[in-house]
């Protein structure tokens, strides 16, 4: 269930990235190295190297280094998920993805020379370390709370703190790190390129959470004394925030193209499953509560499909997107949840038990409800626009 792809060349990409994550990848998701806290580093280096040698490593990433357009990207992301291995073995993979297009847009040209490029290659993984504990008070959804501090001190920039939920760190070389700077009177932050591991990055632990499709799992962090160059500030100095935004609004579309491959998976094999299985004197699609929790799948795929394709074309068009984006991601996230929720519920008992991908299917795109954003808080920051236009509407008539 794919919208079709806007491009030839998104085509050929696409219809490539799929054959090999169907016919190659799949058959590593009951792997043992695919468990605990994601894909082990092994496990991530032999899917990558037949990535390679099937020429889809990257896909969404030219050779001469141009990228696909949004809407092409949709069409390439959405194959790449159709396990939840295919996105580390093809380097779609989040928060690689995103960070590869921050670099891209803000980095310099030795920047990119040193970190951006073996992101490219797959050579090397990511993170980016926003988010910050609760107890601590620090930054969740909002990113005003920043909490960690980077002083400067001649030619380098000194940092203390704490992050949480840090994808990826555990195995990471390359980590981009947001903190607290300026004065005061004002919350500013700055982005900072850092070379990984350091030994004043230290991890306290991996987390155990509902999802675990992503090498390194989602670690707790402690950042003491960190000593990062003048010259690995990632743009300009107090410009986190807008940063953030460049990177946050593709980041998040690029879940949603992720995600909705992994439940179109998920709805192939409930599918399958009702129409060889027996209940009652008849196949289960036979079934009218079975056959339309099937149709309604349907109509909740293309719909999310339909939302995503619109959103890249928003971004496409050099919009920033932060609306638009709010907007697929509550859309998106919400529809791919029903759509695993009823596989589970048409496959009963296969449905809940890892025998199967469509259990982790369900897992992880309940954790894609909160993540790059809970539902309630995109509805929060959409309901304050709304509100801010009416207004302004009304003093413009007034």
């Amino acid at each position: 269930m794919f919208t079709p792809c806007p491009t030839e060349r998104s085509k050929a990409i696409a219809d490539r990235v799929e054959a090999f994550v169907r016919d190659v990848v799949a058959p590593y998701e009951r792997d043992p190295r695919n468990a605990g806290h994601g894909p082990t580093e092994d496990l991530v280096h032999e899917l990558r190297a037949k990535a390679r040698e099937a020429g889809v490593m990257t896909p969404h990433i030219l050779p001469d280094g141009s990228h696909l357009t949004q809407l092409e990207t949709a069409a390439v992301l959405k194959r790449s998920a159709l396990s939840p291995l295919g996105p580390v073995a093809v380097n779609t993979m989040a928060p690689d993805e995103g960070n590869m297009y921050l670099l891209g847009k803000v980095g310099t040209p030795e920047q990119k020379r040193r970190f951006l490029d073996k992101l490219v290659s797959g050579e090397a993984r990511s993170a980016f370390f926003m988010t910050e504990p609760a107890e601590d008070g620090g930054a969740g959804s909002d990113p005003s709370m920043l909490q960690t501090i980077a002083v400067q001190q001649g030619d380098h920039w000194v940092i203390n703190g704490r992050k949480m939920f840090i994808t990826g760190a555990q195995g990471a070389s390359v980590g981009i790190v947001m903190a607290r700077t300026g004065g005061d009177d004002k919350v500013q932050s700055t982005m900072f390129l850092v070379d990984l591991p350091d030994p004043a990055i230290r991890i306290e632990r991996v987390l155990d959470t509902i999802d675990n499709s992503m090498p390194g799992g989602h670690a707790l962090i402690v950042i003491d004394n960190l000593r990062v160059p003048a010259s690995q500030v990632l743009g300009e100095v107090n410009e986190g925030f807008r940063y953030a935004q460049v990177r946050l609004s593709p980041a998040r579309l690029s879940h949603c193209m992720r995600w909705h491959g992994c439940a179109t998976r998920a709805h192939e094999i409930a599918t399958d499953y009702a129409t060889r299985r027996k209940a009652f004197g008849k196949l289960l699609i036979d079934h009218e509560g079975v056959g339309f929790m099937l149709a309604e799948n349907l109509i909740d795929l293309q719909q999310a499909a339909l939302m995503i394709d619109w959103c890249a074309g928003v971004l496409d068009g050099g919009v920033l997107g932060t609306t638009e984006s709010s907007m697929a991601k509550v859309a998106v996230s919400e529809a791919v949840y029903r759509v695993a929720d009823r596989c589970v519920q048409v496959m009963g008992g296969s449905g809940v038990s890892r025998d199967s991908i469509v259990e982790q299917v369900f897992r992880e795109v309940r954790a894609f409800r909160i993540y790059d954003g809970p539902t309630e808080v995109h509805k929060w920051s959409l309901a304050k626009m709304i509100k801010r236009t009416a207004l302004s509407g009304e003093a413009s008539h007034g």
